[in-house]
């Protein structure tokens, strides 16, 4: 029988050179001796001046750094993460390493036998020669290194996988009634009621034939099709779907959803032909963990009241902190949080309109500005939004108006009880500037951009950055064809726009008095917004709009573009949007150790680490900076 574990790492490592060089009967034979290794965050795989392992290795997931602390000035040589190979010192010479390998985020290895592994490599050519490569090269581009797929950040608490609510094991409840295919529906049903539960199995010899579930008896008891005296096998579901006892919630989800079914039973082996172990439920899961994304998006969709959506959006909050304490990447934490914030909103204007005595009058959308926008939202800042309405014949135009500005206002205030507040420059829905019709909304863009004095500029900046939450896209797409076809070649307007986004210069001298706010309320903290986060996104903004690039508004993902657009640039535009990914993961780590948005940092508090990646951060701020001063031949524009 096959090793299917040696066959899961074959399968791994074929992609990734030098692997992917390797026919496949070499490829199993190297996995059969692979040893799989775990390293927590932190973890050293090996020290400068350890004896060389019998061992070479490949990341399967996590990153690894490889730091030279034998200058005056340790320095990190390279980061590897999912495919790249380290330590290949012992394949070469047998020597003590030369670097320091640590894990700098929970990591699974694949240790490679060098005795198996060195006579395939010298007997192919290829292979020898990827292999010296790699070892002869000291270092790669600093901005590719740092960008190569993961988000490293050192900060942090590092959790066990099993701390991840979607990777633990499936609730199991090991006291399952049971009951043979002749008995009949009423006996079932009284276990049932008996024993408080909501499912019976149905066996043979303790090997499951089927399973009845208070929805059949709904379905085909109470209805009338079978009467109660039927046995259960009349009505169960079968085959039952099985599954052996370490399944994962993530996979018990999937699973169910797969297959439309609320129950999973458990077995000896994950097969109908062994002894039944237990059973899991869809409740079950649900009540396990109340800050699972499934869970909670369903929670969402089916909240009577803001109070409700209130509380549900306490537990989103907790499953943002679980995953940046868990240093799961950026890019995915932006996205389930945006998903679960843009199904909020939609919540709250379903049950707005219901409350209201008739339908909206005509088509509209509601738009999300600014950071929800850009899909950057991840702690409860102040809400910028807008509202879009198609055009009505004037005479309707006063009462459709009025129709959606008392609906904004109803969602506004309900957005600001669950925790958003409103916006202190009025940016919102409920202001009469912003809730207009499509041709409305197509003139003011037109004005901001033709007449680009520094209020319109700001305009522009806000406005820019929208996403649809609800409505008729084809009116938000209106607006977005409108405002590409009016800057198309608008070289006044773009080159106004590009001096705005340099109004902010990077900090390089960090750390200083002079970097910090004077005065005020936030006096003697750093605002990583002004400083950092800003500057970047109104770069990303003036630079797509440059090459008419349209549904892209993510920050880190304009600039990812921007990397394919200018390969020249590549290495600047992957360290942006790596950059932009590092200074918002601070903003959020800071906004929730402290309850508020993040943005003020008080720099006494970072350690080492955290001050030196700032740094860096800054340093790319200043190049891409430095780019659009060339390009668009300006300077700030205050």
């Amino acid at each position: 029988m096959k090793n299917t574990i040696a066959a899961r790492i074959a399968d791994f490592i074929k992609d990734f050179p030098p692997f992917s060089l390797l026919k496949e009967n070499q490829l199993f034979e190297i996995a059969e001796h692979v040893n799989v290794i775990y390293a927590e965050k932190g973890q050293h795989i090996f020290k400068e001046g350890d004896k060389g392992h019998e061992f070479f290795y490949i990341v399967n997931k996590g990153a690894i750094s490889l730091e030279n602390f034998s200058k005056e000035t340790p320095e990190t040589v390279d980061k590897c993460d999912e495919g790249d190979i380290f330590g290949l010192r012992p394949l070469f010479a047998r020597e003590n390493y030369l670097i320091t390998a640590l894990a700098e985020e929970e990591s699974l290895l694949y240790a490679i036998p060098i005795s198996i592994f060195k006579p395939i490599a010298e007997n192919n050519a290829k292979v020898g020669n990827y292999l010296l490569e790699s070892f002869a090269s000291n270092t790669r581009n600093p901005y590719e290194l740092e960008q190569k797929g993961k988000l490293v950040v050192q900060t942090g608490r590092q959790s066990e996988p099993g701390n991840l609510f979607e990777l633990q094991p499936a609730p199991i409840t090991k006291n399952v009634i049971k009951v043979n295919p002749q008995t009949t529906i009423k006996e079932a049903a009284r276990l049932m009621s008996e024993k408080r539960v909501g499912s019976v199995l149905v066996v043979e010899n303790n090997f499951p034939k089927g399973i009845v579930t208070d929805i059949d008896f709904r379905e085909m008891v109470a209805t009338g099709v079978f009467g109660i005296e039927t046995i259960v096998a009349s009505i169960m579901s079968s085959p039952v779907v099985c599954y052996p006892p370490n399944i994962s919630i993530a996979q018990a989800q999937l699973s169910m959803v797969k297959h439309n079914i609320n129950h999973i039973c458990i077995t000896e082996d994950g097969t109908p032909n062994t002894n039944i172990t237990g059973i899991i439920s869809e409740h079950d899961i649900m009540v396990s963990e109340g800050h699972n994304p499934s869970v909670l998006m369903k929670a969402i969709q089916r909240s009577s009241s803001t109070n409700e959506l209130k509380k549900i959006r306490h537990k989103i909050t907790l499953l943002l902190r679980g995953y940046i304490d868990s240093n799961i990447p950026l890019g995915h934490i932006s996205k389930v949080i945006f998903e679960l914030n843009d199904a909020t909103i939609k919540r709250i204007i379903e049950r707005c309109i219901k409350k209201f005595p008739s339908p909206p009058p005509c088509k509209f959308a509601w738009l999300s500005l600014g950071s929800q926008g850009r899909k950057e939202q991840l702690l409860q800042t102040d809400q910028d939004n807008a509202l879009v309405f198609e055009n009505v014949p004037p005479e309707k135009l006063t009462e459709t108006r009025e129709y959606f500005l008392e609906l904004a206002k109803k969602v506004n205030k309900r957005l600001n009880i669950i925790g958003y507040e409103f916006c202190p420059a009025e940016m919102m829905a409920k202001n009469p500037e912003y809730c207009v019709s499509l041709n409305e909304w197509k003139d003011k863009f037109t004005n901001w951009i033709n007449n680009p004095g520094s209020d319109e500029i700001l305009l522009c900046s806000i406005f820019f950055d929208f996403d649809i939450s609800y409505g008729t896209i084809a009116l938000s797409n209106e607006i977005s064809d409108h405002i590409f076809e009016i800057t198309r070649d608008n070289r006044k307007f773009i080159s106004t726009l590009a001096a705005a986004a340099l109004r902010n210069p990077p900090p390089l001298g960090f750390f200083r008095q002079f970097l910090v706010e004077q005065d005020g309320h936030d006096k003697d903290f750093f605002d990583i917004k002004k400083r950092g986060l800003s500057p970047l996104t109104d770069a990303a903004r003036v630079l797509i709009l440059y090459h008419q690039v349209k549904n892209i508004d993510n920050t880190a993902e304009r600039f990812e573009k921007l990397a394919t657009l200018e390969p020249k640039n590549k290495d600047l535009y992957l360290a942006c949007a790596y950059t932009s990914k590092v200074l918002l993961k601070f903003r959020t780590r800071n906004g929730l150790q402290n309850r508020n948005d993040g943005r003020f940092i008080k720099l006494s508090t970072l350690n080492k680490e955290e001050k030196t990646k700032l740094k860096r951060s800054f340093k790319v701020l200043k190049q891409v900076q430095e780019l659009i001063k060339f390009r668009f031949e300006v300077t700030a524009y205050m």
